[in-house]
């Protein structure tokens, strides 16, 4: 299984460090597992970095993250669990920090080098973000905890990488979320609408965005907000939700994410693990459970309230066989087909315009904070005013299996602002069954979905979806909500899967512009180089 750990830019390659069961397709005996890239397109297998071994992690080297150390080179902070359960930050460091391939990693005896005091939850204590370097001269890291159901971030500073202390108090807890797994902490520029920053970027010009893992939902939820680096301490802005009602970097199958400086290109780019949906038994039959999606830019957006996230540029090497659509009119009830691509391996880009909003459904405030509710009761099939209307990704013609993503308009009365949601269902997407004494389907098939912010007053709004085979990446409205959906077809695979754009409102719906292309394979290599 893969889980994020650490991934980094070094001499003149892309680490991607991350949980793996080295014997079985389900939670345990798990490793740092390394693969190397140059483009984040095409990777190398190499070989573990880091095992249970030591005293210190005998019993799990868990999650945690890496951080480039003048003089040292790359440094792993990660979670050790020793014998008695206990939740410990250790590090490791490179044996040749001169090879850019990074294989060979130890563990110094002087681990570990945080240990949880008597105030704090030793089985709740795990997943050290990537450190920064403070004008003050410290580092600093944050570790993600629990206290009850209080979920917590402390942080520690120390001087020289190896002697870390716990400041004051936390850098910010949230009552009732719960264990904050895989935290992330990094600034982002009010300026500059482009490209990302580094840790080490504090001042007026900043924001900071604090993700947190919730273990009790496994979602991610993040806030922007102010970070005061004398006090240590992280405050979110009023109009940032905190907790379990908070804006998310994935509405669907994505967890335990992390973020990395690309110094390369300027840019911070973003991991994030794409969890199953298929049975466990099925899982220990095919070999494998969980996928790494594909990496994404993140910046602020311009409106300052959330981020957005775009598939990196490098994914566009892929792309093969190409067909356009322009200005074709959708009639109520309407599919037409894309041909001319590989529909089960595709980038798509669309753009729709939905003209007025005259017949847009009244939303409930009530719904404001619950989307999926929303998709749940309001599906690809029950026809609305404006909406929906979307993509029909790994179909079969009959319409036996197929994955809506959609939008679909309201107008908000309290504001008479239009409401877009963003669905993206798998309830329809597979006929696959449970090999069992009863045919009962034990697939997990949810729908996902996320409000949009985004402005209608020129009609237009536009889709994104990368498909590949059992993942649909989404993107609305250039990155504003994205939603990873797992699906496994049975009949809608390969060659026998179509992809249609459609629509079930009551009023023509316009495409003004779609461009698929098929995708290539990218090559992962155990052996030979990059």
């Amino acid at each position: 299984m893969h889980w994020i750990n650490g991934p980094i830019y070094y001499k003149g390659f892309y680490h991607l460090f991350y949980q793996y069961n080295t014997k079985s397709a389900v939670w345990g005996n798990i490793v740092w597992a390394h693969s190397v890239s140059r483009d984040l397109v095409n990777w190398k297998a190499l070989e573990h970095a880091i095992y249970p071994s030591k005293w210190f992690d005998i019993k799990g080297t868990w999650s945690g993250s890496i951080t480039i150390v003048p003089g040292k080179g790359p440094v792993i902070l990660y979670t050790g669990i020793n014998q008695n359960e206990t939740q410990l930050q250790n590090y490791a460091i490179p044996a040749d920090p001169s090879d850019p391939y990074l294989r060979k990693w130890i563990k110094p005896d002087d681990n570990p080098i945080v240990t949880p005091d008597y105030t704090m939850n030793g089985s709740a204590f795990r997943d050290p973000t990537t450190a920064w370097f403070s004008k003050d001269g410290h580092w600093r890291t944050l570790v993600g905890s629990k206290r009850k159901d209080r979920g917590i971030a402390y942080i520690y500073r120390s001087r020289d990488f190896k002697n870390w202390v716990k400041a004051k108090h936390p850098v910010h807890s949230k009552a009732s979320t719960g264990m904050w797994e895989c935290p992330d902490f990094f600034p982002v520029s009010l300026t500059d609408f482009q490209n990302g920053l580094d840790l080490d970027s504090i001042g007026p010009n900043t924001k900071h965005v604090l993700k947190v893992s919730l273990d009790l939902t496994r979602y991610e939820y993040y806030t922007l907000g102010k970070y005061d680096h004398k006090k240590d301490r992280y405050v979110p802005d009023g109009n940032s939700p905190d907790g379990w009602d908070g804006l998310r970097f994935d509405y669907g199958n994505f967890y335990a994410s992390k973020t990395f400086f690309d110094y390369k290109k300027n840019r911070r780019i973003l991991w994030g693990w794409a969890n199953e949906s298929d049975t466990v038994e099925d899982d220990m039959s095919k070999g494998w459970a969980g996928v790494q999606v594909i990496p994404r830019t993140v910046i602020l957006d311009t409106n300052k309230k959330q981020l957005v996230f775009w598939p990196v540029e490098e994914i566009e090497s892929l792309r093969g066989n190409y067909i356009r659509m322009n200005n074709l009119n959708i009639k109520p009830g309407q599919r037409l087909e894309v041909k001319g691509i590989t529909p089960a391996q595709a980038d798509v880009e669309v753009t729709f315009n939905v003209g007025s909003l005259e017949k847009a459904e009244r939303f409930d405030p009530s719904f404001t904070f619950k989307p999926l509710d929303l998709c749940k009761i309001k599906g690809s099939n029950v026809t609305g005013g404006v909406g929906p209307f979307g993509l029909i990704a790994l179909a079969t013609p009959d319409m036996e299996e197929y994955t809506p993503v959609f939008f679909r308009v309201f107008k908000d009365t309290s504001t008479n602002k239009p409401k877009v949601l963003m669905c993206s269902d798998a309830r329809p997407s597979s006929l696959k069954q449970d090999r069992g004494p009863l045919p009962k389907d034990k697939m997990y098939k949810p729908p996902f979905a996320g409000f949009v912010d985004v402005d209608l007053s020129g009609g237009r709004i536009s889709l994104r979806s990368l498909i590949d085979h059992s993942v649909i990446e989404s993107f609305g409205a250039l990155g504003k909500t994205v939603i990873t959906s797992r699906v496994y077809p049975v009949k809608a695979v390969k060659g026998n899967a179509h992809l249609y754009v459609f629509n079930n409102g009551t009023q023509n719906v316009n495409v003004e512009s779609l461009n698929a292309w098929s995708m290539a394979r990218p090559l992962l290599m155990n052996n030979g180089a990059l």
